[in-house]
């Protein structure tokens, strides 16, 4: 199987300001969830804006990369997971079209909930 992985960084003044990584490769713990699309999916695996820079739209950049790409190159769908505990970022996604699917767990990180987002191309 192919996994096409690629990451855009977000530089100011040779400080790395932001990042993100997207890529085809699903985590097992998605397959519970019921997604809008089969298969030929992108997925943001880490979206990451430093605390000194949110709020000036930086996300909207990365997350404008991370959609671009695979609308240019005939992917079905964005799929990504967020903290439950994360209001800002459920609103941030939930406005760009993203549809809030069910949750999943990681245990090694939090015995909260993540829930499954994904936006159809």
């Amino acid at each position: 199987m192919l996994i096409v992985v690629s990451y855009m960084f977000l530089e100011m003044d040779s400080l790395i300001i932001g990042s993100i990584t997207i890529s085809t490769f699903m985590d097992t713990e998605y397959q519970p969830i019921s997604w809008l699309t089969e298969n030929n999916n992108i997925y943001i695996h880490r979206l990451a804006v430093h605390p000194n820079y949110q709020g000036k739209g930086y996300a909207q950049q990365l997350m404008d990369f991370a959609e671009l790409y695979p609308r240019q190159n005939k992917y079905a769908s964005v799929r990504l997971d967020t903290f439950s505990q994360n209001k800002r970022n459920h609103k941030f996604y939930e406005l760009r079209g993203y549809q809030k699917l069910g949750d999943i767990y990681f245990p090694k990180q939090s015995s909260y909930p993540f829930h499954c987002y994904e936006l159809v191309l």
